[in-house]
């Protein structure tokens, strides 16, 4: 009875210091993984840092990943479709964006909301690519004209007609070859092809034109550049007229004794 007795204390005190390893061990593998993966966040927040193309790139495959997976949600009664359209409201838009949207809608033929969509965009896009937004609008009126589904050839379509080929990888974070002809994703793409091309010709506008006419079928046309500039620099003056009667003396209210 006693050797019984001795033997269960035993294993009782084997069980224990088995239980009491195993925890330790798990408490120390706890802290040496939070301590790996807390390196690897800092890690990345300083990759991040030094790389802001990585950043843009992380930015944009995650959006392409919302969006492609939004499209799955299915539609119910009480959705509207205005949630659903590239359509601004023109009382949302800037003094500025607004003359060009008017400019453009008369132009083109096109409804105010969705010009007004692409002119806020193309606002937006400008300011961290340092492309005029101008200039951004002014390559899609030249390339489809403000027509979201144009296509020029095989592979160039969308609004600025880039090519869906040498951008496979780029459209993939945007939801896929289709995205091409979602309007703010082609001019979100339109624009960084723009934007390299300038960089690469030392930050001349032209010289980045001419780089972009040979990705464009129109490109052999010898006035497309003369063509894109010149539209450019008629919303150059739009924007700048705007902006000269907004800060004229006659346009300040006036003050009443």
């Amino acid at each position: 009875m006693a050797n019984t007795l001795t033997q269960q204390a035993s294993w009782r005190q084997i069980t224990q210091c088995i239980a009491s390893d195993i925890r330790a061990g798990f408490v120390e593998i706890t802290r040496h993984s939070m301590a790996a993966l807390g390196m690897a966040v800092m890690a990345l927040v300083i990759l991040f840092a030094a790389r802001p193309d990585l950043q843009t790139a992380a930015n944009e495959y995650l959006l392409g990943w919302i969006r492609s997976h939004k499209s799955d949600t299915p539609i119910t009664a009480g959705d509207s479709g205005a949630d659903r359209s590239t359509a601004v409201a023109t009382r949302a838009l800037t003094p500025e964006q607004l003359r060009v949207t008017q400019w453009l809608s008369r132009k083109y033929r096109i409804s105010p909301e969705p010009v007004g969509a692409l002119v806020t965009e193309a606002w937006a896009v400008s300011e961290p690519s340092q492309v005029p937004p101008t200039l951004i609008l002014a390559v899609i009126a030249v390339e489809s004209s403000f027509n979201p589904f144009a296509q020029r050839s095989d592979s160039n379509r969308g609004l600025m007609q880039i090519d869906s080929r040498s951008q496979q990888d780029t459209l993939s974070r945007f939801g896929g070859p289709l995205s091409v002809f979602d309007p703010l994703t082609n001019l979100r793409v339109g624009s960084r092809v723009l934007q390299s091309f300038i960089q690469e010709a030392g930050g001349s506008i032209e010289g980045g034109l001419q780089a972009y006419a040979q990705t464009s079928p129109q490109g052999t046309d010898s006035t497309y550049t003369e063509r894109i500039l010149s539209e450019y620099k008629l919303l150059e003056r739009l924007v700048e007229t705007q902006a000269t009667s907004a800060s004229s003396p006659a346009s300040m209210p006036v003050k009443r004794l």
